[in-house]
């Protein structure tokens, strides 16, 4: 027998704006050494980096003691 579900699936045109994902909002810059996208809007000025490569810049340029 199917199933039927208690609630039917929204349409995408139901969906809030926050449910749309990180897409929504102004473009993001991409990261200077990889290529992905940063956290920071296109409009940013200067060196943006991802996470992942702003963690490994810290660690080269960290003291060593």
């Amino acid at each position: 027998m199917p199933r039927s579900d208690p609630q039917p699936a929204p349409e995408p045109s139901d969906r809030s704006p926050e449910a749309t994902g990180p897409a929504a909002g102004p473009p993001r810059a991409d990261c200077v050494e990889c290529g992905r996208p940063t956290e920071y809007p296109a409009s940013r000025p200067g060196i943006v980096r991802c996470p992942v490569c702003e963690w490994q810049e810290a660690q080269r340029s960290a003291c060593s003691g």
